[in-house]
């Protein structure tokens, strides 16, 4: 990799559009929204620039009209995850050798095709095809797709300052960050069209290629994602599309000698799978992978009592709720003490009663369907059981309608028993499960909050009270990768919150960071010796 690299300016984070009514941003993205919905696209694999069609196809539907059919997309076959690989492979050398500011120039070209040309064309996929509001859809496939893309370009360039060693009169040394010795197999979710773009291009700013398995329930967002790649002027191969189903991707990639990184968003049983698949594996692979990985998360919202209810109650609703309670981040669990029980109840459903839930193509909605019926019937499954539990109630919604979309009311939950199953259970939806604390067990439900979930993801308190934030920051040292003083859970904004969890929630790579970044980098020592040692006596011998 050329090292000869320029430190680039610190980049903005892309400004986010409001949309008000009757502005012309919004009527541009009413009318593209209505533009997809009225057409059926049709999504081949992208191998080595090709389109391939494999006559295996699956339906491409709204999560909120789910008899509305926005495409098809072709499965892959292992013909073609093998296919993919070798495009890869025979892309590597070339992409690696090309100058370091052409791959930039590449990535921030894409960041201005989609903050300008293609923004309507990917905000409308994400809300049609991923069931987002207009506003999560915007800070989503928008501002943080740009976000990641300018900002992977900077932290790239930082690497390469802070990573090369002491020089001495007689030797000149040097790091050479080279790419990974093979290819890096991106597996990316369903709920952020970011992290899609990310997995991939991050790698690929690096000299890295990728084999690209999309999440099939965003495979229209990520084809279009795809498409603007080649516009930029991606060379052929370096970033390969094969949708399709992940045993039979999987089975081929992970066998493969040059397999060098797994870089991952999704569930913790997937990621396990494949660590598995990997280790059984190692044997075969020319260098030990890289494994990156964000899985789930058990949020949590802690309150003091001297916290602002108002500020709490919101941080509630939004934190839990947005986007269906469909983040890692998304707040799903919340300690409350007795003394602010009453009011912060009364603020929360106050807050809930103005949540419309609905189309998402309709501006006024705050809350869409959850992904698919498969979500739909694990997360009502729990609402059902808190309702005969003894242990449980269910205080706010609990409603739910999967006839023409599958929508799931914004539920509250109040437990009785701390460790009832959805306050440890990641449920993936628009379920907040609440425990009241006695005020005078401040510092035990710290503990216990800390000690419910595997996870260590998000976190949050709020409290006016100083030695109170100091001493919930301290006891939630591992319990989130991501902390948050009276704030809610989620939000995080690439180059200010890098992102990531540990225990059960990933690798903590912190995407948008150089923290990931030096991952997809295999660094090599360089010595130039001006003046080697020409005996084999030294001075100690006489």
């Amino acid at each position: 990799m050329n090292n000869a690299i320029f430190k680039l300016d610190t980049p903005q984070n892309e400004p986010a559009r409001d949309y008000a009514p009757g502005s012309p941003e919004a009527e541009s993205l009413i009318a593209e929204i209505r533009r997809q919905s009225s057409v059926e696209v049709e999504i081949p694999l992208i191998i080595g620039g090709k389109e391939i069609k494999t006559g295996n196809t699956g339906k491409v539907v709204m999560p909120h009209d789910h008899g509305h059919k926005l495409g098809v997309f072709h499965k892959a076959r292992k013909e073609d995850a093998a296919a993919a690989i070798e495009a890869a492979l025979s892309a590597r050398a070339k992409w690696a050798a090309m100058p370091w500011d052409d791959r930039v120039s590449i990535s921030l070209k894409t960041a201005e095709l989609i903050s300008t040309k293609y923004r309507d064309l990917l905000n409308a996929a994400t809300i049609l095809g991923q069931s987002k509001n207009f506003w999560q859809a915007e800070i989503d496939s928008a501002c943080e797709v740009c976000d990641f893309l300018r900002f992977n370009c900077y932290n790239a360039s930082t690497l390469f300052s802070f990573t090369q060693p002491a020089q001495s009169y007689k030797t000149f040394n040097r790091v050479e960050l080279r790419p990974l010795e093979g290819f890096v197999y991106a597996v990316t979710p369903f709920n952020f069209t970011a992290i899609a773009c990310n997995l991939n291009m991050a790698p690929a700013v690096l000299g890295n290629v990728t084999v690209w398995k999309p999440a099939t329930a965003s495979v229209l967002s990520s084809y279009y994602l795809m498409k603007i790649y080649q516009e930029a002027g991606l060379p052929d191969g370096v970033i390969n599309f094969v949708p399709g189903g992940g045993d039979v991707i999987s089975g081929v990639v992970l066998e493969h000698e040059y397999f060098a990184g797994l870089h991952f968003t999704g569930s913790n049983e997937t990621f396990n799978a494949l660590w598995r698949q990997i280790s059984d594996n190692l044997h075969k692979y020319r260098s030990y992978p890289r494994i990156v990985g964000e899985t789930g998360g058990k949020d949590f919202i802690f309150a003091h009592s001297s916290a602002d209810t108002d500020r709490l109650s919101t941080a509630i609703v939004l934190g839990a709720f947005e986007y269906q309670g469909q983040k890692c981040s998304a707040s799903s669990r919340c300690y409350i003490p007795a003394s602010i029980w009453p009011e912060t109840l009364r603020k929360i459903k106050e807050r809930v009663g103005k949540i419309r839930a609905s189309d998402p193509a309709d501006p006024k909605t705050l809350v869409g369907a959850v992904i698919d019926e498969k979500s739909f019937d694990f997360i009502t499954s729990y609402i059902e059981a808190a309702k005969k539990s003894h242990d449980a109630e269910v205080i706010i919604g609990g409603q739910s309608d999967k006839t023409k979309g599958y929508f799931i009311e914004p539920t509250v939950i109040l437990c009785e028993d701390p460790k009832y199953a959805t306050m440890e259970t990641e449920l993936f939806g628009p379920v907040m499960s609440v425990y009241v604390y006695d005020d005078d067990k401040f510092d035990e439900t710290l503990k216990l909050c800390d000690e419910t979930s595997v996870y260590g993801l998000t976190g949050s308190i709020f409290a006016r009270d100083k030695e109170a934030v100091v001493k919930a920051t301290e006891a939630f040292k591992y319990a989130a990768g991501n902390f948050y003083i009276n704030d809610k859970t989620t939000g995080a904004m690439v180059g200010q919150q890098p992102f990531g969890g540990s225990r059960a929630s990933g690798t903590n790579d912190k995407v948008g960071s150089a923290f990931n970044l030096i991952r997809w980098v295999n660094p090599r020592s360089i010595k130039d010796n001006y003046s080697p040692p020409a005996d084999v006596s030294f001075p100690h011998m006489g």
